[in-house]
């Protein structure tokens, strides 16, 4: 039996660079895991693949991403498929949270230690690309600049040591529709040459000034406003929504700060955690 964590991510930088013919969006991102987890157990059983998951609203058939991440594991080592999928939900779903790109990042990485397939990093992540765009910066992990669909990755420096807040809304957000509404909206773009330095350089300060997400000018969340006043009334050096939303983060240079934070955040919203950057991403615990 193996057991993996699975730490959910945020965007500190989002820009959408335009359509590609295939269909997908090209894409400049800076990436974050967070010490928000999912738990992941995997051992073989009798032959196919089963998956279960403490939260019942999500599927446990096929269409969970993490099935197929497995499905997807199996036809690239040749091996036949042998696996029982366990998940213990803990990140938020249709957050922009990448809960269940962790998961299928989660079980690549597990399914290579249990078989013992010694698959390098880039090869679990070429089979990660297969089932979902973020999965293979949640099987990297870390700070990295993220391009194209996202499997172009490039690590820099970790950003500091600090305290992140997140804050999810009820209403959750579907990814497509948002893809869709930015295909037809006017973007303003943010200054990625400059968040590209800042993170280069392991400048905090020029990564809270340059940070931005585009889908905050075309997805609507009515809750936004208020949860980022009170993270800024509480010291937040940073308040931005994370990938397509609706969750907002906000990065707080002190744990009392963060804490008396998501104390008043939970007095409206139920999903509301304090967080730590991580270095790694799927990890074998």
């Amino acid at each position: 039996m193996i057991k993996v964590t699975a730490p959910a991510k945020i965007n500190l930088f989002l820009d959408i660079l335009g359509r590609l013919e295939n269909g997908f969006h090209s894409l400049f991102m800076v990436m974050q895991s967070v010490d928000l987890c999912d738990e992941i157990t995997l051992a073989k059983g009798n032959g196919g693949i089963s998956l279960t998951c403490s939260d019942a609203r999500l599927p446990q058939d096929g269409r969970n991403i993490a099935y197929k991440a497995a499905a997807a594991f199996f036809e690239a080592t040749g091996i036949e498929p042998n696996a029982v999928i366990t998940i213990e939900k803990k990140i938020p779903f249709e957050a922009g949270l990448a809960g269940g790109s962790a998961d299928a990042a989660a079980v690549i990485v597990g399914l290579n230690e249990l078989y013992d397939t010694n698959l390098s990093t880039q090869t679990m992540c070429d089979i990660g690309l297969k089932v979902g765009s973020d999965v293979p910066f949640c099987i990297e992990g870390g700070t990295c600049i993220a391009q194209n669909r996202g499997e172009v990755l490039s690590r820099v420096k970790p950003l500091k040591d600090c305290f992140i807040v997140l804050a999810k809304p009820e209403k959750g957000v579907s990814t497509a529709a948002a893809f869709a509404a930015a295909d037809n909206s006017y973007i303003y773009h943010p200054d990625s040459i400059r968040m590209l330095d800042a993170c280069s350089n392991g400048d905090f300060e020029g990564i809270c000034k340059y940070a931005g997400n585009v889908f905050e000018q075309v997805i609507e969340v009515v809750e936004r406003v208020s949860i980022k006043e009170t993270m800024r009334n509480f010291g937040s050096v940073l308040y931005q929504m994370s990938g397509s939303g609706p969750t907002v983060f906000g990065i707080f240079n002190t744990k009392e700060e963060a804490e008396n934070c998501a104390a008043e955040l939970k007095k409206d919203y139920k999903d509301v955690f304090v967080t730590r950057p991580v270095d790694s991403g799927a990890k074998v615990i």
